[in-house]
């Protein structure tokens, strides 16, 4: 096909009605990239002998050694079908699960996508996440059942075997997305249930329960893939064929002489053809009869892929003969029968026809949006879209119409970041020289050669050609200027090399964008909105009808920038666009040093950001890095800033020890992003940390049974007992320890007494602390708001409502007599005031707690009032950190049960209040006086001035103020300040509980799920036992000789995992590791043996494997901590033969 010009894209893009945004997506390896080529090829921009061969999209070179594809990338494809043209925008997407954060910038572009599945494999766990993923962004997917050709030569099915397995995967993607439905229906049904809740308390009468879940009146027939819809098609990408059951329902329709309608219904599904009656009937299986799909589709592939695979010649022409196809001799003479297999099924059943004629009848275009979408992409966080100001609101009809006009508001979502090199830009592209300046450099290269020539023939004729050239110098006036001007620019090229090798070396940053509304110009100025700009706010202090030229006030979270370039994506090229209209994806340049990761822009101030793209995968991974030469600081710190603005999924950080850490989501994640700094963004040699594992910190209940499985207190202690002396020199003096793990300690001026209690949190409680982290964030926002007595945007009602549900579920959760009263009890979460960790105010006069926000606001007074965010504080650095390694703590609550302060602590707090009021009122006198210096002067040193002489005012206050503070505190110790010395001892008194309890370590696991063979099971189970996994279910995938095995692996013992699996079974199984959760690790880090037993079972030295020991001193070394460890035991001078003799 004729490669499609620029000209031509730029006229499709103008009509909206013609555009399909389209990614692809499926499991790793299932043939995306592949199918891409294919799509590619029919559009001329390669050639379709290499489709497959290519990858195309892969075009990073780590991306084509590996053979897998590692970002997403767009290319615009042209597609006719019939009397109308197309424009496709098709984006290409990783399957592995390291990179799924690259699936989730491309669904966000795209108004439908094409799931990938293989036809051996079937559903893997990727093709459910991507699935998952397409549900959450509310767009279309159609189905592509690929590798169909595999069934044929590598399973060696027969085609009823086949049509059988084919009918199995359609079952089991329809369950997924049947699933995905339920959960939907029932979401809703509960929300509504909610809402009539709260009717009917207020109606009065009897109440009817309705028990149906809703689902029976739902339509959910045009969400499954069912070859009769038309939303699915059969194929082989590798050998260029595929076809949806509408092609040999038109075929076939011809020559059975039955209306195409009836055979679209029919072919698929349990109806056999009477070939007498000459009609369609029922029941294929009662009566042993081959299905209409088998007999008129599946038969005829499989009897040319065995005519070709056996060189059959005779019945090779037959077939190609009367499908009326034209085989070159090239292609029916090569050794390989693949390409011969590929020349005729590409002509017969061409791949690219199939699949875009199914986009563009079943994938709907940008102008039908759904308004159910825009709600969703508009509303960040909790609130609802009603909630959202009138203006805001109004931009809906704006998304939903999807205009061109010129009085459209402009709105944009910038998905990702993506770098360029500057090479490939289309102004840095060499331009193709014209006949006029061809014709000059050939005579410019034919006088330097004939100058050369003359040079070389000795100094005579050197001498005289001057003199005999002379008069054609001065005839050729034309040339010599000609020369003379190109002079000047072949030193200016000179000059500039410099100039230009510094912008190679430079990253060019493009965004990879949508246009939702209005036409994008170049040159244009927008709003660029960041994640938590409210529109809300800023509409007091601008008006809607503001733009981004106007001179505007400074707004939190909003910038403007200017729209430098705009570039139409083409896999590996870009070329330069003027203006681009509503519903296309493109490339925007100039906003790196406005976008990070992702934005929205607008010419709108109204515009609210859209919702946060939702990552599937969690980055785990942790490693520190740091140069080789100390010198080179500077470029990877600046490394590492563009690494971050690249990646979607990577976080950067410093930590407290001033390491550098990238944190990935994987070891082939990791290991992309190392390469990357290295090569590309702060090209420096570093040097890489082993990976940082990341640990909890908990504490259990007693034990029950010991280490030799004896119930405690039934056996002999032993007399030489070194634990319980050891525990007791653990705790300094002055702190008390009850047998019940209740610690008392005393600040250092002995005016407070705390009393703190550690207890372990219900398992299902701390998973629910964890799934609503962002929840209790807002809660600590509301609250913190509240107590500050600010005027907050009203509390949305749902947000009020799922508090309402959390507080229940923890209620129902935290039952018992030890819990009574807890839920109301909980004065703070923690670490960052939203982690797993509770602490609870269990004495008595104290009244403030975490559910404020519900209503129950009480204004604390009286001795506490000044101190609390003291004991608040200490807790938070004690769950941020805890004694075993200072990593933070999870599913722990403390209980402060006695808090007393002295009298002179009360005399210190009535202090704090009245130099609190005080300082009031003097502000107020200083601010009274600066606006009176401000009134009287109008200087031309301007503000400043003024604030020095306000400055100066308040100095001259200031000793006098010192002085009544003096006289008024008596308590002024040596110890510092006491709200310091509280948090110091809270986190002491939080520590020391801890200690008191049995501690354990918490290890990160991923989940793991390996495909493999029968004959390479038994290696992949002693891979997975070496590295202390746990192996929870495997199960046979139906026709095939694959286990499917689901397994937990701890993250600390996953390095090397995969290529481990690999190198042992010869490449024939590969795992895919996800983050799923954090699991105690039962061996207790400091066990030490203490009963008969244990003695004679493990030794006195007990020196057997403790992999939580192990784990712990690992962290501890790494963070310089005390280990207590023997370096040398037993150690004996080294005696030589001659010295013994």
């Amino acid at each position: 096909m004729v490669l499609t010009s620029v000209g031509k894209m730029v006229g499709l893009q103008k009509k909206a009605s013609g555009i399909r945004n389209i990614c692809i997506l499926a499991h790793v390896d299932h043939g995306k990239t592949t199918l891409a080529d294919c799509l590619i090829s029919s559009n001329g921009i390669i050639s379709s002998r290499l489709a497959g061969k290519l990858r195309y999209l892969d075009s990073r070179e780590d991306e084509q050694v590996r053979g897998i594809t590692m970002k997403s990338s767009a290319i615009s494809l042209h597609f006719v079908k019939g009397d109308q043209e197309y424009l496709i925008n098709l984006i290409d997407s990783p399957g592995h699960v390291d990179f799924s954060s690259e699936v989730s910038t491309a669904v966000r572009l795209c108004d439908g996508c094409i799931i990938v599945v293989d036809a051996v494999e079937g559903v893997c766990p990727q093709t459910q996440a991507v699935l998952r993923q397409a549900w959450l962004e509310n767009i279309r997917p159609v189905l592509v059942i690929n590798k169909i050709d595999r069934l044929i030569v590598e399973l060696k099915l027969t085609p009823q075997e086949a049509y059988l397995h084919l009918k199995n995967i359609l079952e089991q993607i329809n369950a997924v997305t049947g699933t995905l439905f339920t959960s939907k229906v029932l979401e809703e049904r509960a929300e509504k249930e909610t809402e009539s809740e709260t009717l009917a308390d207020t109606s009065p009468g009897d109440q009817i329960y309705d028990w149906s879940t809703g689902l029976e009146d739902t339509d959910d027939s045009h969400l499954y893939f069912s070859p009769e819809h038309g939303n699915v098609v059969f194929a082989s990408a590798i050998d260029g064929w595929g076809f949806g059951i509408e092609h040999f329902a038109k075929l076939y329709s011809q020559k059975i002489g039955i209306k195409p309608a009836v055979l679209l219904k029919t072919l698929w599904g349990d109806y056999y053809l009477n070939t007498k009656a000459k009609k369609i009937m029922k029941g294929d299986q009662s009566k042993g009869k081959k299905p209409l799909f088998v007999q008129l589709v599946l038969d005829n592939i499989w009897s040319l892929y065995e005519a070709v695979m056996k060189r059959d010649k005779e019945k090779i022409e037959k077939i190609v003969t009367s499908l009326g196809l034209r085989i070159g001799a090239r292609e029916s003479r090569h050794a390989d029968p693949k390409v011969h297999l590929n020349a005729i099924c590409s002509q017969w059943l061409p791949i690219s026809d199939a699949v875009l004629s199914m986009v563009c009848n079943k994938i709907p275009s940008p102008l039908d949006i759904t308004a159910e979408r825009v709600e969703k992409l508009m509303c960040v966080g909790a609130r609802t879209f009603d909630s959202l100001p009138p203006e805001t609101q109004e931009l809906k009809s704006a998304f939903m119409k999807c205009s061109s006009e010129g009085t459209a508001p402009v709105i944009v979502f910038v998905s990702k970041m993506f770098p360029v090199d500057a090479k490939v830009l289309p102004q840095n592209k060499p331009r193709p020289l014209t006949q006029e300046e061809i014709a000059h450099r050939r005579e410019l290269a034919k006088r330097r050669h004939a100058e050369k020539l003359a040079a070389s023939q000795g100094k005579e004729l050197s001498e005289k050609t001057p003199s005999e050239n002379s008069p054609e110098v001065t005839g050729n006036t034309g040339d010599t200027k000609g020369e003379e001007q190109q002079l000047p620019g072949e030193g200016d090229s000179v000059t500039s090399k410099a100039v230009k090798q510094e912008a190679d070396n430079k990253e060019y940053f493009i965004a990879f964008a949508r246009v939702f509304s209005g036409v994008v110009k170049r040159g244009q100025k927008v709003f660029v909105l960041g994640p938590k700009y409210d529109p809300a706010e800023s509409l007091h202090k601008l008006s809607s009808q503001c733009s981004a030229t106007d001179g505007l006030p400074a707004i939190p979270h909003m910038t403007c920038c200017t729209l430098e370039n705009l570039y139409l994506l083409m896999g590996r090229e870009l070329e330069d666009l003027e203006e681009v209209p509503a519903g296309n994806v493109l490339g925007i340049g100039g906003l790196q040093d406005f976008v990070l990761k992702s934005a929205t822009l607008s010419t709108s101030p109204a515009c609210p950001p859209f919702t946060p793209l939702n990552f599937e995968a969690t980055p785990i991974v942790r490693v520190a890095v740091e140069p080789k030469h100390p010198s080179d600081m500077p470029q990877l710190v600046r490394g590492m800033k563009l690494l971050n603005q690249a990646d979607p999924c990577v976080q950067v950080l410093i930590q407290e020890t001033g390491e550098h850490v990238l944190v990935t989501a994987g070891e082939v994640h990791l290991q992309r992003c190392l390469d990357d700094l290295k090569e590309r963004f702060a090209k420096v040699q570093i040097s890489v940390s082993a990976p940082i594992i990341p640990f909890r910190e908990t504490i259990t209940r007693p034990p029950k049974v010991d280490m030799v499985n004896e119930e405690i207190g039934k056996q002999q202690k032993v007399a030489v007992i070194h634990q319980t002396k050891e525990d007791q020199n653990k705790i300094p003096e002055g702190i008390q320890v009850d047998s019940d793990g209740l610690v008392t300690i005393n600040t250092p001026n002995k005016q407070a007494t705390l009393s703190v209690r550690a207890m372990p949190l219900p398992e299902e409680v701390t998973r629910l602390l964890e799934e609503n982290s962002d929840l209790i964030r807002t809660m600590e926002q509301l609250n913190t708001s509240l107590n500050e007595e600010k005027k907050t945007h009203e509390i949305n009602q749902k947000t009020l409502d799922r508090i309402k549900e959390f507080k229940q579920k923890l209620e129902k959760n935290l039952q018992g007599r030890k819990w009574r009263n807890a839920v109301d009890q909980i004065w703070s979460f923690g670490p960052r005031k939203c982690g797993p960790n509770i602490l609870l105010h269990n004495f008595g006069g104290y009244k403030r707690s975490v559910w404020q926000c519900l209503g129950n606001c009480v204004k604390e007074v009286g001795k506490y009032r000044d101190f609390d965010n003291s004991i608040v504080s200490g807790f938070q650095l004690a769950t941020l950190s805890g004694p075993m390694c200072e990593e933070p703590l999870m599913g722990v609550c403390f209980s402060v049960e006695k808090w007393e302060i002295s009298k002179a602590g009360d005399a210190l707090s009535n202090s704090r209040q009245h130099s609190g009021e005080l300082d009031a009122t003097e502000h107020q006198q200083n601010e009274d006086n600066e606006d009176n210096t401000l009134a009287s002067s109008c200087t031309a040193e301007g503000p400043s001035a003024n604030e020095h002489q306000g400055r100066n005012q308040s100095g001259t206050d200031s000793p006098e103020k010192m002085n009544r503070h003096k006289g008024e505190l008596p308590l002024a110790d040596c110890y510092g300040p006491f709200s310091g010395q509280l948090i110091a001892t809270m986190k002491e008194a939080c520590r020391y509980a801890l200690q008191a309890k049995p501690q354990r370590l918490m290890a990160a696991m991923y989940t793991c799920e390996i495909m493999a063979t029968a004959e390479v099971l038994g290696r992949v189970y002693a891979v997975l036992s070496k590295r202390e996994g746990r192996v929870l279910q495997e199960e046979m995938k139906e026709g095939t000789d694959v286990f499917i095995i689901k397994a937990v692996l701890p993250v600390a013992e996953s390095f090397g995992f995969a290529d481990e699996i690999r190198k042992r079974t010869s490449g024939l199984a590969s795992p895919q590791l996800v983050f799923s959760h954090w699991e105690i690790i039962s061996s207790d880090p400091f066990w030490v043996p203490t009963t008969e037993e244990e003695y004679l079972h493990f030794g006195e030295k007990a020196d057997s494997e403790n992999q939580a020991r192990k784990y712990m001193n690992a962290v501890r070394k790494r963070k310089g901590l005390y280990v207590e460890e023997k370096i040398v035991e037993h150690a004996e001078k080294q005696r030589t033969l001659s010295r013994n003799k």
